[in-house]
């Protein structure tokens, strides 16, 4: 029996750990909060209507539904960049605790990413909101979103892996990916279509792993085509190798992380 088969088992083992610990994100997120929960459906309405005042007069002429097309790529980057911030302090945050006792590890920073996939999908009735008061024209290809939001949560837990073991080693990581993902969220087309970007500049978004997750979100539910096998062929790949990496790189320095937490 591999390690991984190891790991697979642990996981069937520990899963009400697993539950635990995503329960107590979910509480911990809104703790003292007055609407708790709910802010969950506020934070991206607010934001939304701030976005939309701002950048709609900019491509008013570009796109058609403003708001569900904004929605669209803004809800799936939040869980992204949220759920992969707070994984970097997954490992360091819990040492005391799998220091004393014996705890897969992956547990720790994958309860962080299952809670804010949870807080996310609660978000998407916004959008579901959004589409109906703008009366967004919605097809059967709608059906094809679940799967991009699945490769989206595999490609998530990977890079959450892999941030949660560097962070252990260099912690100046926290502040350098801060930079990141705020060239990430420019350069997805969030805000603006991504036919504005001249030619000899789409290498931009061809680098971008999440332009191609968004992309394919908006193709099926705001333009209501069928999914385009190419793109969704690259965030297969994207999600399966950062999963991989992810996985490899935290089993291999996972016995280090007591040394260094």
């Amino acid at each position: 029996m591999d390690k991984y088969t190891v790991n697979l088992n642990a996981m069937k083992k520990y899963y009400y750990l697993l539950t635990l610990l995503v329960k107590k994100d979910i509480k911990k997120k809104y703790k003292g909060s007055f609407l708790g929960i709910i802010w969950s459906l506020l934070n991206p309405l607010l934001n939304m209507i701030v976005l939309t005042i701002v950048f709609s007069t900019l491509f008013d002429q570009n796109v058609k539904s403003f708001p569900v097309y904004l929605l669209c790529g803004s809800l799936l980057f939040g869980f992204f960049s949220t759920s992969t911030s707070e994984s970097m302090h997954s490992i360091i945050s819990s040492a005391s605790l799998f220091n004393k006792v014996y705890i897969p590890k992956y547990i720790f920073t994958v309860s962080q990413i299952i809670s804010n996939f949870i807080f996310f999908a609660i978000s998407l009735i916004d959008l579901v909101i959004i589409m109906i008061a703008t009366r967004a024209e919605v097809t059967m290809n709608i059906l094809y979103a679940p799967i991009y939001l699945v490769l989206l949560f595999i490609f998530t837990c990977g890079i959450g892996l892999l941030l949660a073991t560097i962070t252990v080693f260099f912690r100046d990581v926290e502040h350098l990916y801060g930079v990141i993902t705020t060239i990430l969220m420019y350069t997805s087309a969030i805000f603006y279509p991504a036919t504005i970007i001249p030619e000899k500049y789409g290498l931009i978004l061809t680098l971008n792993p999440i332009h191609y997750f968004i992309k394919g979100f908006r193709d099926v539910v705001y333009s209501g085509v069928a999914a385009d096998p190419n793109n969704l062929l690259i965030c297969t790949f994207i999600a399966v190798l950062s999963m991989v990496v992810g996985v490899i790189v935290f089993e291999r320095k996972q016995d280090k992380f007591i040394l260094h937490t």
